[in-house]
């Protein structure tokens, strides 16, 4: 059965600006010399999707209970600095050498390649100071045994991002099966997704809680299915509506769904994991509505 949701922008726009205020706090937090500290700007506040906040955000709002939200908002700023993070590392002559990023020079383009390196550096390392601080704190004292899940995800799922950008750059230029191309975007892609919605989650439900499998379950094919539809804008779409070079894809030979199954059955395939990721929220009946709007924003986008 297909599930009809109409793409409010709302919910996303909200969380853009709540990760973008959040964001810049937590940057002004740190002490960072120059260079440096204009490429983290670079590379963390040009703006973006903030889809991995926003997961963060709309999973929140499955519990009433709103004490621990704190804890929501530095989980947001973490998953997207590690995200931002990746993307810098990424875009280096050594990976995949891009020259565009969100519609500006790539880190390394506007401050060299050394001093792109280490903003990724400083990145990472941020994002788990972030997460053990007391920023967004008010009257309330998050359980330690709450941050310590969050850390724990978000570093199993940072390691397993790394280990899927291995996989895809070992699988340039050859042709691999589905299996093994799920394999790569589980891990380069979906694993920071679906950390993203497990760190909200064991901040706001109880680890015994049924819906969390449902949860984690949704993150990983929302995963998949994110990746699907990149691909799939890496050829329909131009490099001025994706902010980074269209076309890339194919010309570096990499492993992409459109390329394994063509175009048309990729599209199929990406309706039928969003369908499949919005199936695993039926346990969780209207309160679930925010994250089948950031789902059915991320099959409908063109950027």
């Amino acid at each position: 059965m297909t599930v009809h949701i109409s793409v409010n922008s709302e919910v996303l726009q909200r969380a853009q600006q709540q990760i973008q205020q959040d964001l810049k706090i937590a940057l002004d937090a740190f002490f960072i010399p120059e260079p440096l500290k204009s490429a983290v700007n670079h590379a963390v506040m040009l703006g973006g999707k903030r889809v991995r906040p926003a997961l963060a955000y709309a999973t929140a709002e499955l519990s009433e209970d709103h004490k621990n939200f704190a804890a929501v908002r530095r989980a947001a700023v973490a998953v997207e600095l590690i995200h931002c993070y990746s993307l810098a590392h990424d875009d280096l002559p050594c990976m995949d050498n891009d020259l565009l990023r969100r519609g500006q020079p790539t880190c390394h383009v506007a401050y060299g390649e050394d001093t792109a390196l280490l903003a990724g550096d400083i990145l990472q390392s941020m994002a788990f100071e972030v997460l053990g601080s007391r920023l967004f704190d008010t009257q309330v004292t998050v359980d330690p045994s709450i941050v310590l899940k969050q850390m724990q995800i978000l570093a199993t799922s940072s390691s397993k991002m790394v280990c899927g950008q291995v996989l895809d750059l070992q699988a340039e230029g050859k042709k691999i099966d589905q299996e093994a191309l799920e394999n790569i975007h589980r891990n380069k892609t979906g694993a920071l997704i679906q950390a993203a919605i497990m760190m909200s989650a064991v901040t706001v439900m109880d680890g015994v809680d049924a819906g969390i499998p449902k949860l984690r379950e949704f993150g990983q094919v929302l995963g998949l299915a994110f990746q699907v539809q990149d691909d799939i804008l890496d050829i329909v779409s131009d490099t001025e509506t994706l902010g980074k070079t269209a076309g890339k894809d194919e010309l570096v030979e990499k492993s992409t769904y459109p390329a394994l199954l063509g175009l048309d059955a990729a599209k199929e395939y990406a309706n039928k994991l969003h369908q499949q990721a919005i199936s695993a929220l039926d346990y969780f009946g209207d309160s679930a509505s925010e994250l089948k709007q950031i789902s059915a924003f991320l099959l409908a986008r063109k950027s």
